[in-house]
């Protein structure tokens, strides 16, 4: 059997969420994973301009549907994501409704 079969993914806290969000966004923005917290906006305090945002979609979603079935950040959603805390309780609240 592949090994992938036999790879227990542990549940998603907020903390774990964090980090996923944080490490993306330290990829993306090239910044140092220390300066980022979830107070943080997007567009004013981490210079995040709309194609940094949709790599970051990209990246959430690559990597959260290994985790949980379907997620999705649909372009109605995005326009709400404003803040690190903003996109951390949107993956929060969707891994926690399917996880049910």
């Amino acid at each position: 059997m592949p090994a992938e079969t036999h790879v227990v993914k542990t549940p998603l806290d907020r903390s774990a969420v964090f980090a996923i969000v944080r490490d993306q966004l330290v990829d993306i923005l090239e910044i140092d994973p220390e300066s980022i917290s979830e107070g943080q906006s997007f567009k004013d305090d981490l210079h995040a301009d709309s194609l940094a945002l949709v790599e970051l979609v990209d990246a959430l979603e690559e990597e959260l549907s290994e985790r949980t079935v379907d997620f999705r950040i649909e372009d109605e959603d995005l326009a709400d994501l404003k803040t690190v805390r903003d996109a951390v309780d949107f993956v929060l609240a969707h891994v926690q409704k399917h996880a049910k």
